[in-house]
């Protein structure tokens, strides 16, 4: 199964098991145990490696020293053979729970001084929550062996293994975070804000080729990872990025040490500490050695998403370097001690990216202080406002900010991104056109009406250094207007119709064919069918072709790059390549929305770099793979996986099916589908029957009204088989569709019989064939796969922008195409037709009396 597969798999097992525990503490337990196992999978890989046989690593103890210290030097740390992930997998039934306690308490004895800061109390959150997993021994062994054999087939050997490692931990803890509240926001930034950061970042720094990168509130160090990985795609060695973090509570801090160590990341580049990022700043240094070890800690680049308007203690700290410049934040409110605090550990040259909330922009006193001398200094360099629901436990709304230490330019790029999101579950979240939106308007650093605006210092001054978004971009929907003469007499005003611009710009003669002007100077929709005159319009046949023409070639291109770099290459750097292509193509053409565009690339692409990395990982041997079909079922009240039937590990069986097999597949479906028929139309039949006939069959069938009505359709046409021959019905009588019934009935018993036979015939002559491919066939179905969906959706892109100024062409004449008079003579019959009825209601004389002065009311004599 392929990483996602996997993923959710794992997800799905893990909180039914979890049980009553929160999901906040066990995300410890879990993501703890995942890390046991890539340590332990990893000494293994470094002792084969170093010719190690099996016997030598079955003698794996703390007894023989030197090869202790020979392990520890080089990976850090040293693990028995008795307290390895896969011995206690191989223990079975002599597994106990004091297996892991004394193989925790190795572990910490175990670490080479060069590795301590990295790697000593890691498991301390795991360990001290070992006795929560259940209340006895035996109920703590079961729950962790549960545990062991759930995440058993995580792969962890090899760099591209780092990737689906790497996601797994990401979705474990993605989904953990939704399901912990407010509790959320203390371990995790929500992956596509995350995403959006790292881009800006990792722009910024792009010709850099050592980098130093830093996170003041870690949580679980994902923000981190993510503008590393970034970063890595314009660096030539990702070992030149070096992380540092700070995590003020001790298991989310444990968090940020496994998931940089399992990125593969050296030890040798990870610093992190365990403290309160306002209280214990750097500098660093050690006590045996302050001046050796002195890091006053400047950084290229600093992200975070600290906790939102959190008290803080400010007393004395008037003189604190990171605060002095600028002014100090109130004690109810952290969020500009965070801001100023990443501030001062930038280089010269650095970037910092930070998650607020919304209101640090227009709030006053101190804040506001902190605000206009952070503008008149010239830091401020983007504030992005982003949609709100977007974080786990929190709804309120939170922006962006970007701040440089040295800037040449003294504008702030204010962008409104509130409104661009999908709504997935009770949140929001930024697609990847939202976030390739934002970046390329932070890039280019222009205007985008409705989106985007530079605003320079001297309008933020006349504005008393408010930041408030709405106040520098409006996005919102103009609001619609009526025009007086057109609603009190029809027509369409031309000023309404040349709204729509951007359209007869791209077709110049058409809006003469779908408009004539009146006696007023006024327009009205063209007599004839709107859509047709669309479709078969000149210009609207240029621009179709225009835009074949933009697009020919790159379907063909991206299929031969995505050949080439099949088993090679930086999966990530070539979707930004092939993406850039793609904007290329569009760039010229107008009313298509480039981002539109992208997001369906990006849909396919994640297809296609699933399917690549796991080329990687297995060789091409992957492409002729079949698996088999796991699926749970219930047994004896218990969940199991059972086997049904097979699936290829990359190429599905249905396309193998339409393509290779399209006879045999279109066949069996045709069978399948008149089988469906067959059971409509005994139920169509059956129930043309009046309740009389089947009165009437009852009898003809010695049957109990009761026990024919009630039973199957089939029922009654079962009882008639055996005399069918001797019986002569009428079709339309009662009888007659009872043995119509009957006739389908055969039918069917007949087909299911054939079905049965070929439906497992057709499944395993897919899994053969699939085994056999040529590499000719191979390549056919991974174009078929990859790059079909992507060519379908974007040869719908024209068909959708007609469709758009079909939708306001309509609206225009539908506004108007019912005048204030029509309305008015409209009402006036109604309100006589109403008043006319009143002269056949009967009352009292007060009724009477009333219902006729209503009728005086609505115009009635």
């Amino acid at each position: 199964m392929n990483k996602q597969q996997l993923a959710s798999r794992i997800w799905e097992s893990a909180n039914k098991m979890r049980s009553k525990i929160e999901a906040n503490e066990y995300k410890d337990y879990i993501l703890g145990f995942i890390f046991y196992k890539f340590l332990s999978d990893k000494e293994i890989r470094f002792l084969q490696i170093n010719g190690a046989t099996e016997d030598e690593i079955k003698s794996l103890s703390e007894k023989d020293e030197a090869y202790v210290q020979f392990i520890q030097r080089n990976i850090g740390y040293f693990i028995a053979y008795s307290d390895l992930f896969s011995t206690w997998l191989a223990m079975g039934k002599d597994f106990d729970v004091s297996n892991v306690r004394d193989a925790l308490s190795a572990f910490n004895r175990l670490i080479d001084n060069n590795h301590k800061k990295v790697f000593t109390g890691i498991f301390d959150t795991l360990q001290t929550g070992l006795s929560k997993l259940g209340e006895s021994a035996a109920s703590q062994t079961k729950a962790i062996s549960d545990l062991l054999h759930l995440i058993k087939d995580i792969p962890m050997d090899g760099q591209q293994d780092y990737d689906v490692l790497g996601f797994i931990y990401e979705y474990l803890i993605h989904n953990f975070a939704a399901n912990a509240g407010k509790k959320a926001g203390e371990f995790y930034t929500p992956h596509e804000v995350s995403l959006l950061m790292s881009e800006i970042v990792a722009n910024y720094l792009r010709d850099k080729r050592e980098i130093q990168i830093f996170d003041p509130t870690s949580g679980s160090g994902s923000l981190l990872i993510n503008i590393g990985r970034s970063v890595a795609r314009y660096i030539n060695d990702e070992n030149n990025i070096k992380y540092f973090a700070q995590e003020l509570k001790q298991n989310t801090y444990n968090l940020t040490r496994m998931n940089l160590v399992m990125r593969g990341i050296l030890p040798a580049n990870i610093t992190t500490r365990n403290g309160d990022t306002l209280d214990d700043d750097w500098p660093y240094f050690e006590d045996a050695d302050p001046i050796g070890t002195y890091n006053p800690l400047y950084l290229d680049a600093v992200v975070s998403n600290p906790p939102y308007s959190q008290h803080w203690d400010p007393e004395g700290r008037d003189t604190d370097p990171r605060f002095a410049r600028f002014g100090l934040a109130p004690a109810s409110k952290a969020d500009y001690a965070f801001v100023l605090h990443s501030l001062y550990h930038l280089k010269p040259d650095g970037i910092m990216a930070i998650v607020l909330p919304h209101g640090v922009l227009f709030r006053g006193g101190s804040e506001g202080a902190i605000r206009q001398n952070l503008i008149e200094n010239n830091h401020i360099d983007v504030i992005i406002g982003l949609p709100a629901n977007i974080f786990f436990g929190t709804g309120i709304p939170t922006i962006i900010m970007v701040l440089k230490q040295k800037r040449k330019n003294t504008d702030t790029l204010i962008i409104d991104a509130s409104k661009g999101f999908t709504k997935v579950g009770k949140n929001n979240i930024l697609k990847a056109s939202d976030i390739k939106r934002i970046t390329d308007a932070v890039a280019a650093r222009r205007d985008v009406p409705k989106f985007a605006r530079v605003v320079t210092r001297d309008e933020i001054r006349a504005n008393e250094y408010n930041l408030n978004i709405p106040r520098y971009v409006d996005s919102a929907e103009a609001a619609e207007s009526w025009d007086i003469y057109a609603s009190m007499f029809g027509g369409i005003p031309k000023k309404e119709v040349d709204a729509l611009a951007d359209y007869w710009q791209a077709f110049p003669d058409l809006k003469k064919a779908l408009f004539t002007e009146d006696s007023s100077g006024h327009l009205r929709v063209a007599a004839g069918e709107l859509k047709e005159k669309l479709q078969n319009h000149p210009d609207v046949h240029a621009f179709t072709e225009k835009y074949e023409a933009a697009l020919a070639g790159f379907d063909t291109m991206l299929f031969t790059r995505l050949r080439e770099q099949m088993t090679t290459g930086n999966i990530a750097a070539e979707k930004e390549a092939l993406s850039g292509e793609l904007f290329k193509c569009l760039a010229p053409l107008p009313l298509i929305d480039s981002y539109q565009a992208y997001q369906l690339f990006d849909d396919e692409w994640n297809v296609i770099a699933n399917d690549l990395e796991m080329i990687r990982t297995e060789g091409l041997k992957a492409l002729r793979q079949v698996d088999p079909n796991m699926v749970t079922k219930v047994r004896s009240g218990k969940e199991v996986e059972v086997q049904e039937g097979w699936e290829g590990r990359i190429l599905p069986f249905a396309l193998v099916q339409e393509t290779l097999l399209c006879s045999q597949a279109t066949s069996l479906k045709e069978k399948i589908g008149r089988l469906m028929q067959i059971s409509a139309e005994q139920q169509e039949i059956f129930e043309s029957l009046t309740e009389e006939e089947k009165n009437d069959l009852s009898e003809v069938l010695n049957e109990s009204n009761t026990a024919f009505l009630k039973g199957p359709v089939n029922k009654a046409a079962k009882a008639l088989l055996p005399n069918r021959e001797a019986l002569a019905y009428d079709g339309d009588s009662p009888e007659g569709k009872l043995l119509a019934i009957s006739s389908l009935f055969e039918e069917e018993d007949s087909l299911k019989k054939i079905v049965n036979i070929e439906a497992p015939k057709l499944h395993m002559d897919t899994k053969k064939t699939i085994e056999n491919l040529t590499d000719e066939q191979v390549h056919d179905l991974l174009e078929r796969k990859w790059i079909e969906p992507l060519r379908a959706g974007l040869r719908q892109l024209p068909t959708e922008a007609l469709k758009e100024l079909a939708t306001g062409v309509q609206a225009l004449a539908d506004k108007y195409e019912v005048t204030f008079a029509d309305l008015a003579q409209e009402i006036a019959e109604t309100e006589a037709s109403l008043a006319g009825m009143f002269d056949q209601l009967e009352g009292s004389d007060d009724d009477l009396l009333g219902l006729a002065e209503l009728k005086k009311l609505l115009g009635g004599d």
